[in-house]
């Protein structure tokens, strides 16, 4: 089906963004056992945590919407794991490693900052207010943390 309209477009977005978390699912485990410091190790955990609940809450805005979303991979997401499987491979365990995950992980959240800024700037335009709150924590700057929705 080609994009048309926005609300294309909506569909388009939610279903990249779900395939994105998706993806997540599958990557954090391995970032986690990758990484020789327990504290990094411990965030990876808490993030597959949170992404399990931004998979569920993307579910929430589906069937608040009544959209249908598209069986789609959202290749973005697929490049930005594929590239910090790539240093998962060919860097030893350890402090260099540890930061080339660290590195890999921020750029999944800037991604997802903007993947989600641009699914509520649609939803807004359609008449959907997609509400995404502030992570708690020390990360103030992310906006792409538990999309909830209401109806404008």
């Amino acid at each position: 089906m080609a994009t048309k309209t926005l609300k294309d477009l909506f569909i388009h977005s939610l279903s990249d963004i779900y395939s994105a978390e998706k993806q997540m699912t599958r990557s954090l485990p391995k970032m986690a056992r990758a990484s020789a410091n327990p504290d990094l190790k411990a965030a990876f955990e808490r993030h597959l945590e949170e992404t399990q609940g931004k998979i569920q809450r993307i579910d929430q805005i589906v069937e608040a919407t009544g959209v249908k979303p598209k069986r789609i991979k959202c290749v973005a997401m697929e490049g930005l794991i594929e590239e910090g499987q790539e240093q998962i491979d060919e860097i030893e365990k350890g402090s260099v490693l540890d930061t080339a995950l660290i590195a890999a992980a921020q750029k999944v959240e800037h991604y997802e900052i903007a993947a989600y800024g641009s699914l509520m700037a649609l939803g807004k335009q359609l008449g959907v207010v997609v509400i995404v709150p502030l992570r708690f924590g020390s990360v103030r700057y992310r906006g792409a943390s538990t999309p909830t929705i209401i109806r404008a």
